[in-house]
């Protein structure tokens, strides 16, 4: 898949753009102003397979936290700042990787400058975030509606603002809760700039409904090689997020670690009960490193030929079923049995 060239930059220990591998990232949900708890979470985030983290900073308290923060993890931090220069600032003091800011809602060019001045003392790049939900009022009113044509309108003129103060260290995001209109958006901006592009659906829902859309958002300009870090946003826990993101990685050739899991849909066919098998597999498997594919499949008409393929995999029978191992049947097992000898297998390798 040819990916689009884009600028590289650094956040932290991590690369974004140009050849680097595109990064997952997410955002804490607990208050910043919490280490313990924030730090906690970042923790289980980088765990799950997280390579950039973000936490909001919305008063000058957690702005403090955030040194505190920094010293208690290893992944780069992303200060997420809304119209306070002073919390870029307090936050490029206390050794944030990157911000999420947009130079147009903080003040005055003056206020600008200092606060890009700050960032490239500090080689700390800047992400301007541009969203359906906070377009500029002219904008608004020279299309009369949210388009892809407005939004990017509004990122330029963010990255003019930058540009115009001699900061060119930028990535930029683009997110609509309308997926067609994402998927419009970085299109048009990826003919546009060559600065790095952050793909995601904003507000995209709970786990189920904002995992299909982020997919198809997100999916659908990875395999048309734009972007370059991705964040799936979903209400809930945002370990989800980070799973998603890999996943979808994982589905288009861009990510080649950790298991990669198969089982089929069921039929008439199925004589064991496989949707509680391959759920329990998956769930076993959830913290397991191994770059391994594994096929849990429900009989011998399909059950084979992909457990072949695989690492390893089970071929469901009747109240039973076939181990395989590279192609080959290591043992035929009590369908009670199946989970746990499937895991015994997959440890040994």
């Amino acid at each position: 898949m040819n990916r689009v060239k884009t600028k590289k930059i650094k956040v932290g220990n991590t690369f974004i753009g140009g050849d680097s591998e595109i990064a997952v990232q997410s955002m804490t949900n607990t208050d910043t102003r919490n280490v313990e708890q924030t730090v906690k979470q970042i923790k289980e985030l980088q765990e799950a397979g997280c390579d950039i983290i973000r936490c909001a900073v919305p008063d000058m308290e957690a702005g403090e936290a955030i040194k505190k923060i920094v010293k208690s993890i290893n992944i780069p931090l992303v200060s997420d700042i809304h119209f306070d220069y002073k919390l870029a600032l307090k936050s490029i003091e206390n050794g944030v990787s990157a911000l999420r800011i947009n130079p147009g809602n903080i003040g005055s060019i003056d206020r600008v400058r200092e606060v890009a001045k700050a960032a490239k003392e500090k080689n700390i790049p800047i992400r301007i975030g541009v969203n359906s939900g906070s377009l500029q009022k002219d904008i608004l009113n020279k299309y009369g509606k949210v388009c892809a044509e407005a939004l990017v309108e509004s990122a330029l003129e963010h990255v003019n603002i930058l540009e115009s103060v001699n900061f060119d260290d930028i990535a930029i995001s683009i997110k609509s809760s309308n997926v067609i209109q994402m998927i419009e958006s970085y299109r048009m901006i990826s003919k546009k700039v060559n600065y790095p592009l952050h793909l995601g659906v904003t507000e995209a829902g709970t786990i189920w409904r904002g995992t299909i859309k982020s997919s198809v958002g997100i999916g659908t300009l990875l395999s048309e090689g734009i972007g370059d870090t991705i964040r799936v946003s979903l209400t809930g826990n945002p370990v989800e997020e980070v799973k998603v993101g890999r996943e979808i990685l994982k589905s288009l050739g861009y990510l080649n670690e950790g298991i990669e899991f198969v089982s089929c849909p069921t039929c008439g066919r199925t004589r064991i009960d496989l949707i509680k098998i391959a759920e329990e597999v998956e769930k076993r498997l959830g913290n397991c490193n191994k770059n391994i594919k594994v096929a849990v499949m429900g009989c011998v008409v399909n059950g084979p030929g992909e457990a072949r393929e695989a690492d390893i995999g089970i071929a469901g029978g009747n109240g039973e079923g076939l181990i395989f191992k590279k192609g080959e049947i290591i043992k035929k097992v009590n369908e009670k049995d199946l989970v746990d000898e499937l895991l015994k297998e997959i440890e040994s390798m």
